[in-house]
């Protein structure tokens, strides 16, 4: 299943499979192949890019994500947190995904998270997020963490929610080779601080 998990830069990921599951897309180039589905974290312009979700969306497409999402993409799908969907033979559970240091109201329900059960496995993209107690009860095969540090998980705290969880396989994302906010050097240290606790795969992204 890991092989299956493809990198297209930042937090945007996709899936290979039936369905055909994209998350986040977000400056990806257009394809002939259209998604299955789409997983909308939040409403930043980087996760909720209705220029990039147009390039993927066929006639059967079916856009996944919270209220404010859809406030922004017609037709899209509405979870909320714990509620699930079935697309063919794959299960999409909606998680909570938030800052827990932002004192405002609305911060608890600004985002999303996914578990995505497909092949007898458990993927969990975290989504924006910094270290939440509602990922206790999350114990997936694959773990997908941002490890920016901007609003979500540091490489210190990714790793502590890795010791946490006990993935077999963990994704660090919200990286890049350049020198702009996280990147390889804090990938580095997120490999090094997991240890031998699970296998961290470092992908290259493909575009």
């Amino acid at each position: 299943m890991i092989d299956q998990i493809h990198w297209l830069g930042h937090g945007s990921f996709v899936i290979q499979g039936s369905p055909l599951i994209y998350i986040n897309p977000w400056r990806i180039l257009r394809t002939d192949q259209p998604a299955d589905v789409i997983l909308v974290s939040h409403d930043h312009y980087d996760r909720c890019s209705l220029a990039d979700i147009n390039k993927l969306r066929g006639d059967q497409t079916r856009i996944i994500g919270n209220e404010r999402v859809a406030q922004e993409i017609p037709g899209c799908t509405v979870l909320l947190p714990w509620q699930s969907i079935a697309v063919d033979r794959v299960c999409i559970k909606a998680v909570p995904a938030y800052d827990p240091s932002d004192p405002r109201p609305a911060a608890k329900d600004s985002g999303l998270g996914f578990v995505i059960s497909a092949n007898y496995y458990d993927i969990y993209y975290a989504g924006d997020t910094g270290v939440i107690p509602e990922m206790a009860s999350i114990h997936p095969d694959i773990a997908i963490l941002p490890i920016d540090g901007r609003g979500t998980l540091s490489p210190q705290q990714a790793a502590e929610v890795t010791d946490q969880m006990r993935p077999r396989w963990v994704i660090p994302c919200n990286w890049s080779l350049s020198s702009s906010g996280a990147n390889k050097v804090d990938a580095a240290l997120f490999q090094r601080e997991v240890g031998s606790k699970s296998e961290v795969v470092l992908l290259t992204p493909d575009r």
